[in-house]
């Protein structure tokens, strides 16, 4: 029996997420061996969004995490992580979650992102409210253009005028390159040093007027490696840890084991050469072009229909499957299909043995 395969499939409805935590285990040590020690990495946890993952880590030595939402920051508390930076522009009713988790996890460190003046008032504002100081993040933008501020004379009178709030207190920056997608390492390897080139003069402005950044949160999982090269820079890959279609394909320098397989059923048989299976697009990731996932036995095919519950594939050896077998594949983008997954199947030894919620997906928080 193949690895991603389970031996008890009756006992499973479909479409599910199957999860296997030897595969997982593995990954967070070749992350490791990557980084050179636990100690430099800060994963990102939107990947998974599983306490359980998140302790896996911690007996690894990971302490720090990396959060898009305050439910994952919530979840890593309560797993035990003991530094949390929420990556993503807090606004609105967030600001005063943050501080509440600060007042129910008081032995946590919990760190901002800032990257224009008005959020910085924000901030001060809702930290003078609370009556204590908030560790900030400024986020420089270096070619991603999504959040985050060029790095340059506004950024350092930035970071300069957090510096003398009695309200924010500057941690170091955070700098990530998403952007870079280029198969090759030699050629991403320039590119992401090129956008390294203009943080590199902005710290050292900063350590001549005495600032120096206490942490520099850099890049995610294609530039992983990377950043690594670099013993000052803490990493912040998250995909590393499950792995998908999408990277396996792109980055063949990187060695990680999927660790998350989506399994599913053939549902109908609608047509000469295609097969309609239950992985529509509440079951998997499906902002990306075709293919939305890679099928362990079917190296090519057609998207014919993806709609909400059905997947249809046109591809040769149609009639070597029936209606009701099923189907195992790698999601081609791993993120955003976890986050469609109330629970996951934990698999062990070829067997699924239990459900594991997946807690952060949600959004409404409960402090």
């Amino acid at each position: 029996m193949n690895w991603y395969q389970i031996s008890n499939e009756s006992d499973v409805p479909s479409p599910a997420m199957l999860v296997f935590p030897d595969r997982i285990r593995e990954n967070i040590r070749r992350m490791i061996a990557v980084a050179g020690s636990p100690q430099r990495l800060r994963p990102h946890v939107k990947t998974h969004k599983l306490p359980q993952v998140i302790k896996m880590q911690l007996e690894a030595g990971i302490s720090r995490f990396k959060c898009a939402t305050i439910r994952e920051a919530q979840m890593v508390a309560e797993a035990g992580g003991a530094d949390i930076l929420m990556s993503y522009p807090l606004y609105g009713p967030a600001l005063g979650q943050l501080f509440q988790l600060m007042d129910k996890y008081a032995g946590v460190q919990f760190s901002a992102i800032v990257d224009n003046a008005r959020h910085a008032q924000w901030l001060e504002a809702a930290a003078q409210e609370h009556g204590r100081p908030l560790a900030a993040f400024l986020d420089l933008d270096v070619g991603m253009e999504r959040t985050g501020i060029k790095p340059g004379p506004e950024a350092l009178d930035l970071y300069r005028s957090m510096a003398r709030s009695p309200w924010l207190q500057p941690r170091g920056l955070h700098v990530y390159d998403g952007h870079l997608h280029i198969p090759d390492r030699a050629e991403r390897e320039k590119a992401c040093d090129a956008c390294f080139a203009p943080v590199a003069e902005m710290i050292q402005a900063l350590k001549a007027d005495g600032l120096p950044p206490e942490e520099l949160v850099c890049g995610g999982s294609p530039t992983f490696p990377l950043h690594a090269r670099y013993p000052e820079r803490t990493l912040s890959p998250g995909t590393t840890l499950l792995w998908d279609a999408r990277y396996a394909s792109q980055f063949r320098d990187m060695d990680f084991l999927h660790a998350a397989v989506a399994f599913t059923r053939a549902v109908s048989k609608p047509g000469k050469g295609k097969l309609c299976l239950d992985l529509g697009h509440k079951a998997i990731g499906s902002e990306m072009q075709s293919p939305r996932a890679a099928f362990f036995g079917i190296p090519k095919y057609e998207l014919a229909v993806h709609s909400e519950e059905h997947m249809v594939l046109a591809f040769a050896g149609v009639e070597n499957y029936e209606v009701g077998d099923c189907l195992y594949a790698i999601p081609t983008h791993i993120c955003p299909t976890m986050a469609l997954h109330g629970q996951v199947w934990v698999v062990e030894g070829n067997r699924a043995i239990e459900q594991w919620p997946v807690v952060a997906r949600e959004r409404a928080v409960e402090i």
